[in-house]
Protein backbone atom coordinates (compact mmCIF):
# COMPACT_ATOMS: atom_id res chain seq x y z
CA UNK A 1 0.00 0.00 0.00
CA UNK A 2 2.89 2.36 0.68
CA UNK A 3 3.33 5.00 3.34
CA UNK A 4 0.45 7.46 3.69
CA UNK A 5 1.53 10.57 5.56
CA UNK A 6 -1.19 12.70 7.15
CA UNK A 7 0.22 16.06 6.06
CA UNK A 8 2.81 17.45 3.67
CA UNK A 9 5.23 18.15 6.54
CA UNK A 10 4.72 14.85 8.37
CA UNK A 11 7.49 12.93 6.62
CA UNK A 12 10.02 15.68 7.25
CA UNK A 13 9.09 15.73 10.93
CA UNK A 14 9.44 11.96 11.17
CA UNK A 15 12.91 12.13 9.60
CA UNK A 16 13.94 14.95 11.92
CA UNK A 17 12.81 13.05 15.01
CA UNK A 18 13.34 9.29 14.44
CA UNK A 19 11.33 7.00 16.67
CA UNK A 20 14.53 5.33 17.84
CA UNK A 21 15.74 8.66 19.28
CA UNK A 22 12.41 9.33 20.98
CA UNK A 23 12.38 5.88 22.62
CA UNK A 24 15.99 6.39 23.70
CA UNK A 25 15.04 9.65 25.44
CA UNK A 26 12.17 7.90 27.22
CA UNK A 27 14.55 5.17 28.40
CA UNK A 28 17.03 7.73 29.72
CA UNK A 29 14.22 9.51 31.55
CA UNK A 30 12.97 6.33 33.23
CA UNK A 31 16.48 5.32 34.29
CA UNK A 32 16.90 8.64 36.08
CA UNK A 33 13.39 8.89 37.55
CA UNK A 34 11.68 7.27 40.52
CA UNK A 35 8.73 6.17 38.38
CA UNK A 36 7.60 2.56 38.57
CA UNK A 37 4.77 0.44 37.23
CA UNK A 38 2.04 -1.22 39.28
CA UNK A 39 0.23 -4.28 38.03
CA UNK A 40 -3.50 -3.83 37.50
CA UNK A 41 -5.14 -6.90 35.95
CA UNK A 42 -4.44 -6.64 32.18
CA UNK A 43 -2.44 -3.42 32.33
CA UNK A 44 0.32 -1.62 34.24
CA UNK A 45 -0.27 1.81 35.75
CA UNK A 46 2.72 4.12 36.06
CA UNK A 47 3.23 5.70 39.47
CA UNK A 48 5.33 8.72 40.52
CA UNK A 49 5.46 10.14 37.02
CA UNK A 50 5.30 13.93 36.76
CA UNK A 51 2.55 15.21 34.48
CA UNK A 52 5.04 17.31 32.51
CA UNK A 53 6.81 14.13 31.41
CA UNK A 54 3.65 12.48 30.07
CA UNK A 55 4.46 13.74 26.58
CA UNK A 56 7.55 11.51 26.47
CA UNK A 57 5.41 8.38 26.76
CA UNK A 58 2.93 9.59 24.17
CA UNK A 59 5.63 10.68 21.71
CA UNK A 60 7.23 7.25 22.04
CA UNK A 61 3.77 5.63 21.80
CA UNK A 62 3.95 3.82 25.12
CA UNK A 63 0.50 4.44 26.55
CA UNK A 64 -3.05 3.15 26.23
CA UNK A 65 -4.53 6.48 27.33
CA UNK A 66 -4.93 9.83 25.59
CA UNK A 67 -2.39 12.57 26.15
CA UNK A 68 -4.91 14.74 28.01
CA UNK A 69 -5.57 12.12 30.70
CA UNK A 70 -4.05 12.29 34.19
CA UNK A 71 -2.17 8.99 34.19
CA UNK A 72 -0.16 6.66 32.00
CA UNK A 73 -1.50 3.13 31.51
CA UNK A 74 0.65 0.58 29.70
CA UNK A 75 -0.41 -2.65 28.06
CA UNK A 76 1.28 -5.84 29.30
CA UNK A 77 3.41 -5.89 26.15
CA UNK A 78 4.50 -2.27 26.53
CA UNK A 79 5.33 -2.71 30.21
CA UNK A 80 7.34 -5.89 29.68
CA UNK A 81 9.21 -4.31 26.78
CA UNK A 82 10.28 -1.39 28.99
CA UNK A 83 11.07 -3.72 31.88
CA UNK A 84 12.74 -6.68 30.17
CA UNK A 85 13.98 -5.50 26.79
CA UNK A 86 14.94 -1.89 27.60
CA UNK A 87 15.59 -2.56 31.30
CA UNK A 88 14.36 0.85 32.38
CA UNK A 89 11.15 0.17 34.32
CA UNK A 90 10.58 -1.42 37.73
CA UNK A 91 7.26 -3.18 38.23
CA UNK A 92 5.62 -3.80 41.63
CA UNK A 93 2.66 -5.87 42.75
CA UNK A 94 -0.46 -4.68 44.59
CA UNK A 95 1.50 -4.67 47.86
CA UNK A 96 4.09 -2.39 46.24
CA UNK A 97 6.73 -5.10 46.49
CA UNK A 98 9.27 -5.07 43.65
CA UNK A 99 8.83 -8.06 41.37
CA UNK A 100 11.64 -9.86 39.60
CA UNK A 101 11.44 -10.54 35.89
CA UNK A 102 10.51 -14.18 36.42
CA UNK A 103 7.49 -13.33 38.54
CA UNK A 104 6.39 -10.63 36.09
CA UNK A 105 6.66 -13.16 33.28
CA UNK A 106 4.49 -15.68 35.11
CA UNK A 107 1.90 -13.02 35.95
CA UNK A 108 1.59 -11.86 32.37
CA UNK A 109 1.32 -15.42 31.09
CA UNK A 110 -1.52 -15.99 33.55
CA UNK A 111 -3.39 -13.01 32.09
CA UNK A 112 -2.60 -13.73 28.43
CA UNK A 113 -2.26 -17.46 27.58
CA UNK A 114 -0.35 -16.67 24.38
CA UNK A 115 1.73 -13.92 25.93
CA UNK A 116 5.12 -15.49 24.99
CA UNK A 117 4.30 -15.65 21.27
CA UNK A 118 2.54 -12.29 21.17
CA UNK A 119 5.30 -10.57 23.11
CA UNK A 120 7.92 -12.05 20.76
CA UNK A 121 5.98 -10.55 17.84
CA UNK A 122 5.60 -7.20 19.63
CA UNK A 123 9.29 -7.07 20.52
CA UNK A 124 10.28 -8.08 16.97
CA UNK A 125 8.37 -5.13 15.53
CA UNK A 126 9.12 -2.58 18.23
CA UNK A 127 12.86 -3.27 18.17
CA UNK A 128 12.75 -2.39 14.46
CA UNK A 129 11.25 1.00 15.34
CA UNK A 130 7.69 0.25 14.28
CA UNK A 131 4.98 1.70 16.47
CA UNK A 132 2.78 -1.20 17.58
CA UNK A 133 -0.83 -0.67 18.63
CA UNK A 134 -3.80 -3.01 19.23
CA UNK A 135 -5.31 -4.24 15.97
CA UNK A 136 -8.74 -5.44 17.03
CA UNK A 137 -10.60 -2.73 15.13
CA UNK A 138 -8.96 -3.94 11.91
CA UNK A 139 -9.46 -7.64 12.59
CA UNK A 140 -5.83 -8.26 13.55
CA UNK A 141 -3.71 -8.79 16.64
CA UNK A 142 -1.65 -5.65 16.11
CA UNK A 143 -1.49 -2.73 13.71
CA UNK A 144 1.83 -1.00 13.02
CA UNK A 145 2.85 2.52 12.06
CA UNK A 146 6.07 3.81 10.54
CA UNK A 147 6.07 6.66 13.07
CA UNK A 148 3.66 8.35 15.47
CA UNK A 149 -0.02 7.82 14.51
CA UNK A 150 -0.54 11.59 14.41
CA UNK A 151 1.89 11.77 11.47
CA UNK A 152 1.16 8.67 9.43
CA UNK A 153 -1.53 6.08 8.79
CA UNK A 154 -0.81 2.50 9.83
CA UNK A 155 0.62 0.30 7.07
CA UNK A 156 0.14 -3.26 8.26
CA UNK A 157 -2.46 -5.33 10.04
CA UNK A 158 -0.52 -8.00 11.93
CA UNK A 159 -1.71 -11.50 12.74
CA UNK A 160 0.46 -13.61 15.03
CA UNK A 161 0.65 -17.29 14.15
CA UNK A 162 2.37 -20.10 16.04
CA UNK A 163 4.15 -22.75 13.98
CA UNK A 164 2.45 -26.12 14.43
CA UNK A 165 -0.69 -24.64 15.98
CA UNK A 166 -3.98 -24.15 14.15
CA UNK A 167 -4.62 -20.44 14.37
CA UNK A 168 -6.95 -17.95 12.76
CA UNK A 169 -5.68 -18.49 9.20
CA UNK A 170 -6.44 -22.16 8.76
CA UNK A 171 -7.80 -22.34 5.23
CA UNK A 172 -7.62 -20.16 2.12
CA UNK A 173 -11.02 -18.60 2.78
CA UNK A 174 -9.66 -17.22 6.07
CA UNK A 175 -6.87 -15.48 4.16
CA UNK A 176 -9.28 -14.20 1.54
CA UNK A 177 -11.66 -12.62 4.06
CA UNK A 178 -8.81 -11.06 6.03
CA UNK A 179 -7.14 -9.64 2.93
CA UNK A 180 -10.42 -8.14 1.74
CA UNK A 181 -10.82 -6.45 5.11
CA UNK A 182 -7.26 -5.10 4.94
CA UNK A 183 -7.84 -3.73 1.45
CA UNK A 184 -10.97 -1.97 2.68
CA UNK A 185 -8.89 0.03 5.19
CA UNK A 186 -5.89 0.50 2.85
CA UNK A 187 -3.52 -1.80 4.75
CA UNK A 188 -1.38 -4.84 4.01
CA UNK A 189 -1.70 -8.11 5.91
CA UNK A 190 1.51 -9.09 7.73
CA UNK A 191 1.61 -12.58 9.22
CA UNK A 192 4.29 -13.20 11.86
CA UNK A 193 4.89 -16.90 12.37
CA UNK A 194 6.49 -17.62 15.75
CA UNK A 195 8.57 -20.79 15.85
CA UNK A 196 9.21 -21.85 19.44
CA UNK A 197 11.82 -24.37 18.25
CA UNK A 198 10.61 -26.94 20.79
CA UNK A 199 11.34 -24.52 23.62
CA UNK A 200 9.07 -24.06 26.59
CA UNK A 201 8.08 -20.77 28.17
CA UNK A 202 9.07 -21.21 31.81
CA UNK A 203 11.31 -18.12 31.84
CA UNK A 204 11.61 -15.14 29.47
CA UNK A 205 15.04 -16.36 28.36
CA UNK A 206 13.14 -18.70 25.99
CA UNK A 207 12.41 -15.65 23.81
CA UNK A 208 16.02 -15.64 22.60
CA UNK A 209 15.45 -19.08 21.09
CA UNK A 210 12.16 -18.28 19.38
CA UNK A 211 12.25 -17.57 15.65
CA UNK A 212 10.11 -15.10 13.72
CA UNK A 213 9.14 -15.42 10.05
CA UNK A 214 7.55 -12.45 8.29
CA UNK A 215 5.10 -12.91 5.44
CA UNK A 216 3.09 -10.20 3.71
CA UNK A 217 -0.04 -11.42 1.98
CA UNK A 218 -1.78 -9.43 -0.75
CA UNK A 219 -4.63 -10.07 -3.14
CA UNK A 220 -3.72 -11.13 -6.67
CA UNK A 221 -5.76 -9.19 -9.23
CA UNK A 222 -5.66 -10.97 -12.63
CA UNK A 223 -6.52 -7.82 -14.58
CA UNK A 224 -3.33 -6.15 -13.36
CA UNK A 225 -1.20 -9.09 -14.44
CA UNK A 226 -2.42 -9.41 -18.02
CA UNK A 227 -0.37 -8.20 -20.95
CA UNK A 228 -1.44 -4.97 -22.60
CA UNK A 229 -3.55 -6.36 -25.45
CA UNK A 230 -2.93 -3.32 -27.65
CA UNK A 231 0.84 -3.86 -27.43
CA UNK A 232 0.47 -7.56 -28.18
CA UNK A 233 -1.68 -6.86 -31.25
CA UNK A 234 0.77 -4.21 -32.50
CA UNK A 235 3.69 -6.59 -32.17
CA UNK A 236 1.77 -9.30 -34.04
CA UNK A 237 1.08 -6.91 -36.91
Amino acid sequence: MGTRWKSKDAQAEALAYPMSDIVSKLRDFLLQSIAYGMLSEHSVILVAVEAKSFHLFHRACFSQTREDTERIVLSLYEAFYLCYSLKCLTIVDQDKSTMDVGDIWLYMKSKEPRFPEFYKAYCHLRSRNWVVRPGLQYGGDFVVYRHHPSLVHSEYVVIVSSVGVNGRLRVWSDYYCTIRLCLGVAKTLLVLSINKNNQGSVTPSCLDLYGVEEQTVTRWIPEQSREDQSIVQKENN
